[in-house]
This record gives structure tokens, sequence and C-alpha cells, in this order.
């Protein structure tokens, strides 16, 4: 019986010790991969000193006109109160849509509240895992645990 325990001990020790430096790894991959295009944008400002002020502002504010803006606080869109946020959303209140409800009129309804989603739905994830809604900074995001990174903006209907 000690021999058993003594080879699953040595099983999960490799394989979590296999498996860290990979994921160590994988991350540091990511991070090599976001500096590179601001790295390229310092080379490209260098190389053409010549632009103006002014063009530089009329590029950032195209930039921003075309980034997607969400749409927490116009039309009838609104804010849920605070103790009734805290009472039913947030990481501790996690629910599963449905794929037929997303197909069907891309909104879906919890806690009381219709909620529409303002970005398509992310590829990787799966109908079938658990979400759960979020505030930050006034817009409300539904995130998934499988996925920290990736959030999905919603629109609030009351």
């Amino acid at each position: 019986m000690k021999l058993v325990g003594a080879i699953s001990t040595a099983v999960l020790s490799l394989t979590i010790g296999i498996g860290l430096p990979a994921y160590a790894q994988q991350e540091q991959h990511e991070q090599k991969e976001e500096s590179k295009p601001s790295q390229e944008k310092e080379k490209d400002k260098k190389a053409q000193p010549e632009k103006s002020v002014k063009h530089e502002e009329g590029a950032t504010q195209e930039r921003r006109a075309q980034q997607p803006k969400p749409e927490a606080h116009s039309g009838n869109h609104g804010r849920i109160p605070a103790d009734r946020f805290k009472a039913n959303f947030g990481r501790e209140h996690r629910f599963r849509i449905n794929q037929a409800d997303y197909a069907r009129d891309r909104r879906f309804q919890y806690g009381g509240y219709w909620f529409g989603f303002a970005q398509p739905w992310p590829s990787n994830w799966l109908y079938t895992q658990d979400v759960y809604v979020v505030e930050i900074d006034g817009v409300y995001y539904l995130c998934n645990a499988s996925y920290p990174g990736v959030n999905v903006t919603l629109n609030v209907t009351l």
C-alpha cells in the first residue's frame, strides 16, 4: 500500500514539475510578442521624425473612433444598484449561458436583469463552462474563470 502511495506521489510530482516550466515559458513568450509591436512603433517614430504633432493627434483620434465603445450608460442601458449587484453578481455567482440564447437574440437574463452582448462570444469559450458578471470602471463584463484575461463587454437593460 505504501508503494502505491509513493508511486502516485512521484507521478504527481513529475506531472507538476513538467507542466510549470512549460506554462512559465508560454507566459514569457506571450510577453515578448506583446512588447514587439511597441518596439516596432518606437523604431518607426525614430525613422520618421518629420511627422507633425497635428498629424499624430489626428491619427490618435481616428484610432479612438474606430475602437468599439461600451454602451453601459446610453439609451435604456443602466446600472445595477450596488446592493443587488453584490447579492447576485461577481466571481462567486456563476452560471451558464445556452448557445441557443446567444444564437437567437444575443442576450440572456440573470439575476433579474437582461444582458446584451456588445462583443462576440470568444471562440475558445465553451457554453458548458461557468461564467460570471463583473463591473470594472462602470462597465459590465462577462468573465470565464477558465480564461481569466478574456472578458466580453455587456449591456444591461433595466
